[in-house]
């Protein structure tokens, strides 16, 4: 049975309206407008009913149906139909399809249509956070403006477009001051989808904000030309910025100063007078470190690349000013480079390796059982740890000047002895200390590092996890770096988060 509708020229009106208020579409405005009928037509003939409902988008005529499911056996007689008896109208009908059974133009009551109203307006409400939700997200690590529209607790309230954003206190630059009604400029730094709407958060603190604020500023950055490698920032006080260039006819770093320092100052000045270096980045790490500590001279450079870690010697007079107050200059050259990097001078770098070579002249003599003058020969060849010595070819051993054969091999057995010895006595005290099998088998820690960290009472992987990466590193000494340190105790702390996650559930 075909049922007349008739045209509702006021719905489509009403649609425009509100896709123009809200700033949505008018096709999600007629999609909440049917859900609201099909709600109010559920109301009049029974919740048990899939009633469905089409507005025409050009006269707004509307109509409504109860949609049936082909099926083999009937279980719900509201939303199925059998197989047989819908053959009787359609021959072609086979089980899974829907079919449709029209109903008479509704005359809306006042329940019903508050009803329609209520489920409408929700509907716009979600499709507008939708909306706002895929704006915002695209936008996530751009630059946005926006205006002050309130401040909670010191944290901003922004509004951008038809959106608020939330501007924490801990993400300004240090003693900058916003008041309602001000203009903002911020990073997206990040958009969460909750029940109560897109939530989303700005930055003016972060490096990422510095590096889009470059590229804003300077079109080679913008373009592609120029690769912003690393940021280094201490918000509202100084920043560090590493470019390189794809093209090699372009100064990286003359084209984001600017003539004159014209773009550089420019960021400067959005940034509260932050004072900027901009840095050529290269991907020798000796080099780009020493571009970064410029314009101090460097001396001398050692690189370890295992452990991550670089001495610079440079003169007495300029260490002060590579290090800078409260040792600010060479923490953000640490954290640009992603080295950590120990300052000394040509007298300090001096004591140092005859420190470091005395521990070795010292270890060779006690392990190997040999002289003052064997050791400092070894050490001059180039060995630096019993291993070395152990494991190395036995004829390269042997053609140490005044060496041979037999010595090379009395050597060997000494240091292979002594490695055994060590192994034995480790594995003592780790079967005395009685550590937790979660902790012995935590991946990173061998038995060296296990025994100085059960010595100083740290048992079990809670105790570990329990640990600040300074302290990790002060247990165990030079066998971690301050980055392996601090991921490895994250790593030891994921459990907690599981147990936490579970109980919550």
């Amino acid at each position: 049975m075909q049922t007349a509708t008739l045209p509702r020229p006021e719905l489509i009106q009403m649609a425009d309206l509100l896709a123009h208020e809200k700033g949505l579409n008018k096709e999600a405005i007629l999609t909440a407008m049917e859900e609201g009928i099909s709600k109010a037509g559920r109301s009049k003939y029974g919740p048990e009913y899939d009633i469905r409902t089409h507005i025409d988008p050009n006269d707004g005529s509307i109509e409504m149906m109860r949609v049936l499911t082909i099926v083999e056996e009937v279980e719900d007689e509201f939303k199925q139909i059998s197989l047989a008896e819908a053959r009787k109208s359609d021959k072609f009908a086979k089980v899974g399809d829907l079919i449709s059974d029209p109903l008479p133009p509704m005359d809306f009551g006042r329940i019903a249509a508050q009803t329609a109203k209520q489920v409408i307006m929700q509907k716009v409400r979600e499709a507008e956070r939708n909306q706002q939700y895929e704006e915002m997200v695209d936008k996530k690590g751009q630059i946005v403006h926006g205006t002050v529209k309130r401040v909670e607790a010191g944290n901003l309230i922004v509004e951008v477009g038809h959106t608020e954003a939330m501007l924490r206190r801990d993400e300004l630059i240090p003693r900058e001051i916003y008041r309602v009604g001000d203009r903002i400029r911020a990073l997206v730094l990040d958009v969460r989808r909750e029940v109560k709407g897109p939530q989303i958060f700005l930055t003016r603190s972060h490096p990422d904000f510095l590096a889009a604020l470059f590229k804003a500023e300077v079109p080679e950055v913008y373009d592609g030309q120029i690769e912003i490698k690393a940021v280094a920032r201490d918000p509202g006080s100084r920043s560090k910025i590493a470019v390189y260039a794809t093209d090699n006819t372009i100064d990286a770093r003359g084209a984001c100063i600017g003539m004159r320092g014209v773009r550089v100052q420019a960021v400067t000045a959005e940034l509260q007078g932050e004072k900027i270096d901009v840095i050529t980045w290269s991907a020798d790490p000796a080099t780009f470190i020493i571009n970064a500590l410029a314009p101090n001279e460097v001396l001398k450079i050692v690189i370890d690349e295992e452990a991550k870690n670089v001495e610079v010697v440079m003169n007495e007079e300029q260490l002060s000013l590579a290090i800078g107050r409260r040792g600010q200059n060479i923490r953000l050259v640490s954290q640009l480079t992603g080295w950590h990097i120990d300052m000394m001078t040509e007298a300090q770098e001096a004591e140092h390796r005859q420190a470091e070579t005395q521990e070795r002249v010292n270890l060779f003599m006690s392990a190997l059982d040999i002289d003052d003058m064997m050791a400092h020969l070894l050490i001059q060849e180039g060995f630096s740890s019993v291993e070395d010595i152990a494991y190395i070819a036995l004829d390269e051993l042997a053609g140490i000047q005044g060496f041979d054969e037999a010595l090379a091999t009395e050597l060997q057995n000494r240091a292979k002895a002594y490695l055994v010895a060590k192994e034995n006595e480790i594995n003592a005290k780790l079967k005395e200390l009685k550590l937790a099998k979660d902790l012995t088998s935590f991946e990173g820690l061998n038995n060296e590092m296990l025994v100085k960290l059960g010595e100083k009472g740290v048992k079990t992987l809670d105790d570990f996890a329990d640990l600040a990466s300074d302290e990790l590193m002060e247990i165990v000494g030079d066998a971690l770096t301050e980055k392996q340190a601090n991921e490895m105790i994250m790593k030891a702390r994921e459990h907690w988060f599981v147990q936490e996650s579970s109980t919550q559930k």
